[in-house]
């Protein structure tokens, strides 16, 4: 299964604040963690049933786990409006592929994001940019005669401050890849 992410073109506002996972009055978001048998057509199958049952997915990513090479894990982030959680667990259970489910709180998980974005920039602008992109630990990925392509990772808040001083600049391409998240570990 390949990675899956939103790709994205600016302005995003709306979209923004609707990632931005609680930042703003939108909707609350349920974090899934949902282990599936690494075969052709399942993620299909997945994305097929949220539409079929009028689920809103904000976020999907997808990869192969580490344990075993047959099992991918996709961490969805759906709309807590659109879909009550007991159902959406007993909808995605169905599934023949399906091997595990588990919700993640974001009080007890670690999210992550990853964004590239190519800017245009001026001799000025470079600097700045590229001086933006060294305070928030990103790094430039790119570099070109007019534009410069970065990538900064980061909790989806991060991201989304990140992108919101962007604004200012000419952004020519926005790729973010969704969320990923696991657990938090236990501190004893």
């Amino acid at each position: 299964m390949a990675a899956a992410g939103a790709a994205a073109a600016a302005p995003r506002g709306a979209q923004l604040t609707a990632l931005a996972g609680g930042r703003s009055a939108g909707p609350r978001h349920h974090i899934l963690s949902v282990l599936v048998e690494n075969k052709a057509g399942v993620l299909a199958r997945v994305a097929g049933l949220f539409s079929r049952r009028g689920f809103n997915i904000y976020s999907l990513a997808v990869a192969p786990t580490d344990e075993d090479e047959h099992l991918s894990r996709i961490t969805i982030v759906v709309d807590v409006e659109s879909a009550p959680l007991e159902q959406v667990i007993m909808q995605l259970d169905k599934l023949v592929n399906v091997v595990s489910i588990g919700e993640l709180s974001p009080a007890e998980a670690v999210e992550r994001e990853l964004v590239l974005v190519t800017v245009a920039v001026g001799p000025t602008e470079r600097q700045q940019v590229i001086q933006l992109v060294g305070v928030f630990g990103g790094e430039v990925v790119s570099v070109g005669a007019d534009r410069l392509t970065v990538m900064l990772a980061g909790r989806p808040e991060k991201i989304d401050d990140f992108e919101g001083l962007l604004e200012q600049y000419t952004v020519v391409e926005l790729q973010r890849t969704g969320r990923v998240a696991l657990p938090k570990l236990e501190r004893h």
